[in-house]
């Protein structure tokens, strides 16, 4: 049996309507990418299959540096107490050499005095090294082989000591160690600045020594194409800031906005607000300059992903002149506030600056509105106050009235009630 035709034409149905409906632009979300340099500056690459690893040998000194302390002070530890127990044993030998062990057997003076078992000669060993000198056991001039002992010893402890002193000092005073009182913006802001599209970070300084040369560079880190069909998985191209245009290190004397201005040779003319939400693209943000106290060169780092970039926002002030001092408000120095900017990317602005004054337009006219509002509220709440006491008045005033008095007039027909105020 044949199906029945519907009587609506099927241009006309349900399913015809919902297909000629205009779709909107579907976006997709971001897939979460990891991030090149982590919010506290380290570096997020792990490095494996590394076949010749005999080359950090070679460098003894900067691998003790860049390994933890728990592994340094092992290491520590192993080396003065491996170079006691060989020049301990060594010690022992000279003594069994001599004879000095056999008390039987000896008949001349000894080599080093009080020194009768392995025990003591390490007792001797760390006495000679750390030079101790307790006084009980001591060298003497009979046997030329323990003065050359005596001398290789004092050699390898003042290597030992001048080695792993100055690890500890390096490691101590490392240059990331003054890179955490330099902060950064948790967030950064894309907003109109100038009559342009800027992407703006704030920095800053908690100590009161200053950082001598101080210079901030920008790099947008995403994941490129090229036209021969060559993946590159991290692109790192430099931002101009207006800092390096000018050429001028900064005055990190107090927190700083660095502007990076969304011309046509940025990385960013292209995207709009949507997009930027949709993109794997990471700013990284440098900044170096010369310790003031210790004259060490520091770097501290961090990132900033899609998420992490407000567009249409701007950093609240912070500096503000209190009795002749200009005092600085740490705990607004990552607010931001909503500002009119453009959703469209820098390049449709260039191409119609029409966008720009519209949104201006706008934003003043809503403003304008929204005291107009404030205004007409603040006028109403008055007069409400204002009657609410007038009628208070009235109700004072009604009390201070005189109050009626009735009495009674007798008459020939009975009693009339007559009321005087």
């Amino acid at each position: 049996m044949l199906a029945r035709k519907s009587i609506i034409p099927e241009e006309f149905g349900l399913p015809g309507l919902v297909s000629r409906l205009p779709r909107k632009p579907v976006f997709r979300d971001r897939v979460n990418k990891a991030r090149f340099i982590a919010k506290n500056g380290s570096c997020n690459l792990a490095h494996k299959n590394i076949r010749e690893q005999g080359r950090f040998l070679q460098d003894v000194f900067t691998t003790l540096v860049d390994m933890k302390w728990r592994f340094t002070l092992v290491i520590f530890t192993t080396t003065f107490v491996s170079s006691w127990l060989l020049f301990g044993m060594s010690w022992w030998l000279v003594a069994f050499a001599h004879g000095d062990l056999d008390p039987e057997g000896q008949t001349g003076a000894h080599c080093v005095t009080a020194v009768k078992s392995f025990t003591s000669a390490f007792l001797f060993s760390i006495e000679v090294q750390v030079t101790i000198g307790f006084g009980g056991r001591m060298i003497t001039e009979q046997c030329p082989t323990a003065i050359t002992v005596l001398i290789m010893q004092n050699i390898a402890g003042l290597i030992i000591n001048a080695v792993m002193l100055g690890c500890i000092f390096m490691k101590t005073a490392q240059s990331n160690r003054r890179a955490e009182t330099l902060i950064f913006s948790r967030h950064g802001v894309i907003a109109v600045r100038n009559n342009s599209l800027c992407f703006m970070i704030r920095i800053g300084d908690l100590r009161k020594s200053m950082i001598i040369g101080a210079t901030v560079r920008l790099q947008v880190v995403r994941k490129t194409t090229t036209p021969e069909g060559e993946v590159i998985p991290i692109h790192q191209i430099d931002v101009q800031t207006e800092s390096a245009a000018a050429s001028n290190s900064l005055f990190l004397l107090a927190p700083l906005i660095i502007c990076h201005i969304i011309d046509k040779n940025s990385p960013l003319y292209d995207l709009s607000a949507m997009e930027m939400q949709c993109s794997d693209l990471e700013v990284i943000v440098i900044l170096e300059g010369v310790v003031e106290t210790t004259g060490i060169t520091t770097q501290a780092r961090t990132s900033y992903i899609s998420e992490e970039i407000q567009w249409g926002h701007r950093f609240v002030p912070i500096v503000t002149e209190e009795e002749g001092v200009y005092s600085v408000d740490y705990s607004k120095f990552g607010n931001t506030v909503k500002v009119a900017t453009p959703r469209c990317s820098a390049r449709e602005l260039d191409e119609k600056p029409s966008i720009l004054i519209q949104t201006l337009q706008k934003s003043e006219m809503s403003h304008q509105n929204s005291l107009r509002k404030r205004n007409s509220m603040r006028r109403n709440n008055s007069m409400r106050k204002g009657g609410a006491s007038s009628g208070g008045l009235r109700r004072n005033n009604s009390g201070l009235l005189a109050p009626k008095v009735q009495f009674y007039t007798s008459t020939e027909g009975g009693a009339s009630l007559n009321a005087v105020t």
